[in-house]
């Protein structure tokens, strides 16, 4: 009976999860036209296309940059995505995400 009450071993999570729910929530957003280029990151971070997140104990912190639709209100797509990326974080992986800044590198106007 007491092993019932132990976990059977350790769960780790690639820091490329954390990537891809936070760029994959991003993209559902609405007015979210892309993910944008992500500067040069450094030593202690993990990046993928418009994502950068920074992993400390059980805290990430993120980077996000955008290219939003024409037409939209920035701040409150920006808003939302923040949102969106935490829940995602906090419900899927049970970490506690930090910051989520936000960067929106472009807008996208289509072509007539």
């Amino acid at each position: 009976m007491m092993s019932e009450l132990r976990p059977p071993g350790l769960t780790t999570i690639a820091p490329d999860v954390l990537l891809s729910i936070a760029r994959l929530t991003a993209l559902q957003v609405p007015g979210v036209y892309a993910m944008a280029k992500t500067p040069r990151r450094g030593k202690d971070e993990h990046g993928t296309e418009g994502v950068l997140a920074t992993i400390v104990g059980d805290e990430v912190d993120l980077e996000l940059h955008l290219v939003l639709e024409k037409d939209t209100n920035l701040r409150q797509v920006a808003r939302e995505v923040q949102d969106q990326v935490h829940r995602a974080i906090a419900k899927m992986v049970g970490m506690l995400p930090g910051s989520i800044n936000v960067h929106i590198e472009d807008i996208y106007y289509p072509e007539a």
